[in-house]
């Protein structure tokens, strides 16, 4: 017997999901992301200067932070202060590589881009949705400089968007909600340009094993999901070019 969706989807099927920009009015971009009942609000903030290891190579940085909001669970979430937790930290570095992916760096020049991930509401897929909305964030930021004329060029080289696929009884199901998640034999992360160029992916086997017909399943529904959202995101960008 398959596994039925909570909410009646089909296995190759994703959530709603959505990207509204400017949701806050001081980032240099606002993004509220939505996948179902996950809501990740990320902002861009740009400033002169780079890490040590980058001074005077005229190349520029990005970096993330990723924090889960009290109220994003129905059980209260401790907030992380100077101590962050491993889940946290391993998260914020994978939404960090996912999105230097989209950079030319010499383009950039000189200045650091920080994305702040900060998920409202959790049901899953809540690092998947950040990388995501975190892309339409940072193709707005880069094209206002464009239009300020604060840069030649646009350093936007990649489109880049991240779904979750997991196996659930053997079959894989596209972008999990947390009941699916919860239950998932296998949890996988996949994160693509717009070339479907494969930039990260994090598999696990949660109990037993999968072999390589069922991980090839997997990134097929990947590659369809990511597909859906970069269509999703140029939708959002309009006229921004990248």
């Amino acid at each position: 017997m398959s596994w039925q969706r909570p909410d009646n989807r089909q296995s190759h099927q994703m959530r709603p999901h959505s990207f509204e920009l400017g949701f806050t009015r001081f980032a240099a971009a606002s993004v509220l992301a939505k996948c179902g009942d996950t809501q990740v609000l990320c902002n861009v903030s740009i400033q002169p200067g780079v890490p040590r290891f980058l001074t005077d190579s005229g190349r520029g940085w990005l970096t993330a932070e990723y924090r889960m909001l009290p109220g994003a669970t129905p059980q209260r979430q401790e907030r992380e202060f100077m101590r962050l937790s491993g889940r946290t930290q391993e998260i914020q570095r994978l939404i960090g590589r996912s999105l230097r992916a989209a950079l030319d760096f010499e383009a950039l020049g000189e200045r650091t881009v920080t994305v702040d991930a900060d998920v409202l509401q959790a049901d899953a897929g809540t690092r998947t949705t950040a990388i995501s909305g975190g892309f339409v964030a940072l193709a707005r930021a880069m094209d206002k400089l464009l239009q300020q004329g604060v840069l030649a060029r646009s350093p936007i080289v990649h489109q880049i968007a991240a779904v979750s696929v997991g196996l659930l009884q053997g079959e894989p199901f596209l972008d999990l909600n947390y009941i699916e998640d919860v239950a998932a034999e296998v949890d996988f992360n996949v994160v693509m340009n717009e070339n479907l160029g494969i930039i990260e992916v994090q598999g696990t086997a949660e109990s037993g094993t999968f072999n390589r017909t069922q991980m090839n399943q997997i990134m097929d529904f990947a590659e369809k999901g990511i597909q859906e959202l970069l269509e999703a995101q140029r939708q959002a960008l309009g006229g921004v070019k990248f």
